[in-house]
């Protein structure tokens, strides 16, 4: 069985230079700047490998993996967080009065 290979990632100027101002923005999330890092670096001309990626970043090759091949799938888009799993939070109106 053959190993499955990373999809190779091809950025236009205006899509690399999007995630640079991402990556260079004090107001950015940190976990986005290191998913702009990671696909930064996989579409680097010398192609290299996810664990490369994770050496390099100090992450986990998974995690290379998986920001790599959301952002062949969904764009800048599949750098964002997935809505979370169960009761969004409540506010009162009680608890917002007693803060004042």
């Amino acid at each position: 069985m053959p190993t499955p290979h990373a999809p190779a990632l091809c950025l236009s100027d205006e899509l690399r230079q999007e995630l640079l101002r991402l990556v260079r923005a004090h107001s950015s999330p940190q976990a986005l700047v290191r998913r702009a890092r990671i696909v930064l670096r996989a579409a680097d001309a010398d192609r290299p490998t996810n664990l490369r990626i994770a050496q390099e970043l100090g992450c986990k090759n998974d995690t290379v993996g998986l920001w790599r091949r959301r952002f062949a799938e969904h764009g800048l888009l599949g750098l964002r967080d997935l809505p979370r799993t169960g009761r969004p939070p409540v506010f009162s109106p009680l608890a917002t009065a007693s803060r004042r």
